[in-house]
């Protein structure tokens, strides 16, 4: 479905936002413009892909005027950008609110000016029984897309809006085993905030491949989950070391705002869940859109978990994370 396609990815310079880039200009898009408020990694990003189909556009989510101008008969709205540094964020919570919230909402609005045809927001974990401050921005984020439907007027707005929420990206921006292969590099004690805490991984390429079924299969208000399994942070300390030699360990504590364990599916979304291929799908009962499940040929629903959650699923043994760490060629960056 991408093939000819003119897109838009806001946040386009971030570590997600490059990788998909990439993959999209290899499924023979016609344009990408890159929406982002970074000149200097739109400077780096526009020499690293050296590609005519490329337009790099200065702008912030905050600012809605400029948003319309930048969709102006794009086909595809990719939603990448967020204040996303959990300890910055519950410092600076205003500032969150503005990008991830408002700014969401101006990337709606938008949309619906510029009768943008499918708008997809990527999100998080954390915005399931939010602990913290990014996490409940994005789940605002996310009700602001899946209910974005009501807004549809007939014959002039048709945007299908959709979201996707999946665990960490492996090696992605402030994702903790960069942090530890430099510390371990460095001969420093890797500091560890509990030996316990587990969470959902995901790689870049599993991330993207997730991205682009869902946008291609959703019909509108969806919100899509893929099936991931987890890793605890014992279990990325001991293939680290098992990799780069044992350098120590220090245990400084959960910092303010993060969860031992991350939930993809709380008990109560459970009843509007659906399995459907390698994925879950929650559809939205308020939304006007409301996508009914014969659209999706074989899926069945889901009623034999309590929660989707990162203790709860099978962990990557130590021998499985060193080959996803060597596989990922951290160790060389």
């Amino acid at each position: 479905m991408f093939r000819g396609k003119k897109i838009l990815i806001t946040g386009g310079t971030g570590s997600l936002g490059t990788a998909l880039t990439s993959r999209l200009l290899n499924e023979g898009v016609d344009t990408i413009r890159i929406f982002s408020r970074n000149e200097n990694k739109q400077i780096t990003m526009e020499s690293k892909f050296k590609d005519d189909r490329l337009r790099f556009l200065l702008g912030d989510i905050r600012d809605y005027s400029r948003l319309v101008r930048a969709m102006e008969d794009i086909d595809i709205v990719f939603h990448a950008a967020a204040l996303k540094h959990v300890p910055i964020i519950e410092y600076n919570p205003f500032e969150a609110i503005k990008t991830n919230v408002i700014g969401s909402q101006n990337v709606i609005d938008a949309c619906l000016e510029e009768n943008i045809p499918k708008a997809v927001a990527v999100g998080t974990d954390k915005a399931v029984s939010p602990l913290n401050t990014y996490g409940a921005t994005k789940l605002l984020m996310e009700k602001l897309f899946v209910t974005a439907s009501n807004y549809l007027q007939k014959d002039r707005h048709q945007t299908n809006f959709v979201a996707l929420r999946y665990g960490n990206v492996l090696g992605s921006s402030g994702s903790v085993i960069p942090k530890f292969i430099e510390q371990i590099k460095n001969k420093e004690k890797i500091t560890i905030t509990d030996p316990s805490m587990t969470r959902f991984s995901i790689t870049m390429d599993e991330a993207l491949d997730f991205i682009l079924k869902a946008t291609e299969i959703s019909k509108g208000s969806e919100i899509f989950i893929p099936k991931l399994q987890a890793y605890s942070i014992s279990g990325i300390k001991d293939a680290l070391f098992d990799l780069l030699g044992n350098t120590g360990s220090d245990i400084i504590g959960i910092r303010e705002g993060e969860k031992m364990n991350e939930v993809l599916l709380n008990r109560e979304e459970i009843r509007y869940s659906w399995e459907y291929e390698n994925m879950y799908m929650v559809l939205n009962p308020l939304s006007k859109n409301n996508v009914p499940i014969d659209e999706y040929s074989n899926a069945t629903k889901v009623d034999s978990m309590d929660e989707y959650s990162s203790d709860s699923v099978k962990k990557f043994s130590i021998e499985e994370m060193k080959k996803i760490i060597t596989n990922s060629k951290l160790l060389t960056k």
